[in-house]
């Protein structure tokens, strides 16, 4: 049987001397490793557990069970999120209503892209929306999560020099395997035929999109949120509003 990462979460209910010693024998007798071990959030530990036997973690949740100063939250296959929160200690926080939808502030940078750099090595096609006002950090997020996965990304249409709307796209920036950073105001306030041609055979690419400014998106094209796989929103702080009206006036003025 192949190898395959668990992830277990549990609740620490009394933490009496030696907890964390006895979980960890109980685990090695099974021959389950610890990859990585951290405290997720108040009085709770993550674990990346590696084995090459279900049967083993199946068996370690029913003895778990039995031990009254724990409670075993989560046992599963890893999500990006699980992995995440191993790494950093705390959990991305996500929209009760839509799942897809995770929020971040500036301060938290760092995590947003080590996110994306997660999310950027799925293969296949995936499209992620990135809310947020000008200058919150939006672009320079995206391009670092592109050096964190280690891929290649490329502009289709951008104000982080100047309005950006490319018409063609060199053969290797074509490539399926690069991150295509896609400004939907730009991309439909100043579009032309030929922009709008190059982001049709983009949007069909078995590739990784990343559109800012989504909402606009959606507005002014045919596209609509059933095409997004991810929602991401970046504040400046928990309680600003993003709001499109103070600056999508700029988008249409001349260069």
């Amino acid at each position: 049987m192949e190898t395959k990462q668990w992830y277990m979460e549990y609740k620490i209910h009394k933490n009496r001397p030696g907890l964390l010693g006895d979980i960890a024998s109980l685990l090695g007798m099974l021959e389950v490793n610890i990859m990585t071990i951290n405290g997720v959030e108040d009085r709770t530990r993550g674990m990346l557990l590696q084995t090459n036997d279900d049967e083993k973690v199946e068996l370690l949740g029913k003895m778990l069970q039995k031990v009254d100063n724990i409670t075993v939250n989560k046992l599963r296959t890893p999500t990006i999120v699980d992995i995440l929160a191993v790494r950093h200690g705390r959990y991305i926080e996500r929209d009760s209503d839509d799942r897809k939808t995770f929020r971040f502030v500036r301060d938290e940078l760092g995590l947003l892209v080590d996110f994306l750099g997660e999310v950027f090595k799925r293969d296949g096609n995936q499209v992620i929306g990135l809310r947020g006002m000008p200058r919150v950090g939006k672009t320079e997020s995206i391009i670092a999560g592109s050096v964190c996965s280690n891929k290649r990304w490329a502009f289709v249409s951008s104000t982080l020099l100047r309005q950006t709307v490319r018409s063609q796209l060199s053969e290797d920036e074509m490539q399926p395997n690069n991150i295509f950073i896609i400004d939907g105001i730009v991309s439909t306030i100043r579009s032309n035929e030929r922009h709008h041609a190059l982001l049709q055979e983009i949007m069909a690419m078995p590739s990784t999109k990343v559109i800012e400014h989504p909402d606009i998106f959606v507005k002014e094209s045919h596209y609509d949120y059933s095409h997004f796989d991810i929602i991401i929103e970046l504040r400046n702080n928990p309680d600003e509003e993003i709001t499109y009206e103070s600056f999508t006036a700029n988008y249409s003025d001349d260069f």
